[in-house]
């Protein structure tokens, strides 16, 4: 018995370490990721409106709607 308490009060310790520490971004590093999550996007954006691959998106959502059966 007493050594499933030295068990749990060990596991306790850790899980309270953890909580603790910090460990998590800063401001700064949260405005940089924000940053190349919208340059990302932008990139992204582009690429999906530009004319060709509209024109395959098109595509390809015509022939789903228009499928024979």
């Amino acid at each position: 018995m007493a050594w499933q308490i030295k068990r749990i009060r060990g596991w306790a310790r850790r899980v309270v370490r953890r909580v603790r520490t910090d460990r998590g971004m800063t401001t700064s590093e949260y405005a940089v990721g924000t940053i190349a999550a919208c340059a990302l996007a932008a990139v992204l954006y582009k690429v999906v409106t530009s004319p060709p691959i509209m024109a395959a998106l098109q595509s390809i959502l015509t022939d789903a709607l228009d499928a024979k059966v």
